[in-house]
């Protein structure tokens, strides 16, 4: 079953990219994460309540509730960083980039988690990096000099870095806990990180700027995660960190296919073989 929850994660996640990026058209990034994290923590905690897990509160360790707050901080961080990333950069590109947090994760997941790195394995994240980088669009280095803006890029790899840190943080902090609870308990603390920013910024002002359509756009997104994210944790709680990230991770067809239909992005034939090795490194790592 964690596979069929990773799977439903990896669709909503998917879809989250494509209202995200419509919903932050016309409004500071920040603002739009602050937003769209508002709803995921109305529709985390309702779920608790109608789960009956209240009472599993009292129960939780200072351990395990100082690693929900490392999720919690880490994820607010990654949004940050990928809602800037999609506003400036173009979502295709950005999902590839913030794909790369599967390496990374691995990585971590084989230095703290324990768990193995096989030959496999191994093959599967050097498909991983060829998809990503042909995914970008870049030929080199250099090719960053004859874009007028590449802050996306940078912004782009933050995501993945903190959204890596995410999944080793929630792993440990949802152990000994359900997964819905713990799902509302991070999101409690990626709310007070992403509004913290808003305010630092004085973004808060463009509160009553926004049209009903990124309204609209946001409030759907914000559904999309809680469903995406409450898949993924009970994923994450039933299975292996290194196998949920990447099935996860798979959200990056439906982001194309949907970016390609709805918002009008190209799809080359370098980001067609990009997302070949993509799908041959999570296929590898199954």
């Amino acid at each position: 079953m964690w596979i069929l929850f990773a799977i439903s994660s990896s669709f909503f996640a998917g879809l989250t990219a494509i209202l995200s990026k419509i919903g932050v058209q016309a409004i500071h990034s920040h603002l739009a994460t602050a937003i769209r994290t508002s709803v995921v923590l109305i529709f985390s905690w309702l779920l608790v309540f109608l789960y009956g897990q209240t009472s599993s509160i009292a129960t939780i360790s200072s351990f395990t509730f100082c690693f929900l707050v490392l999720s919690g901080l880490s994820t607010g961080a990654s949004w940050l960083c990928y809602f800037r990333a999609v506003q400036i950069g173009e979502v295709n590109k950005v999902s590839a980039i913030d794909k790369t947090s599967t390496i990374l994760t691995i990585l971590f997941a084989f230095l703290f988690l324990q768990e193995s790195i096989t030959n496999r394995s191994f093959l599967a994240l050097l498909f991983l990096a060829i998809g990503t980088w042909l995914m970008t669009g870049l030929h080199s280095i250099k090719d960053l000099k004859s874009h007028s803006d590449y802050r996306w890029l940078i912004y782009s790899f933050g995501s993945a870095f903190f959204a890596s840190l995410t999944a080793i943080f929630g792993k440990i902090g949802i152990e000994n806990i359900p997964s819905q609870l713990g799902t509302a308990i991070r999101t409690c603390f990626v709310l007070i990180f992403a509004w913290t920013f808003v305010w630092l910024q004085g973004c808060q002002k463009e509160l009553c700027t926004i049209s009903k359509k990124s309204w609209f756009y946001l409030i759907l997104s914000g559904f999309s995660t809680g469903i995406s994210w409450l898949c993924y944790y009970k994923a994450l709680q039933d299975g292996n960190a290194s196998v949920v990230v990447p099935i996860d991770k798979l959200s990056i067809l439906v982001t194309i296919f949907l970016s390609h239909f709805i918002l009008g992005e190209r799809i080359s034939s370098r980001t067609k073989l990009g997302l070949t090795f993509l799908l041959i490194g999570t296929l590898l790592l199954l």
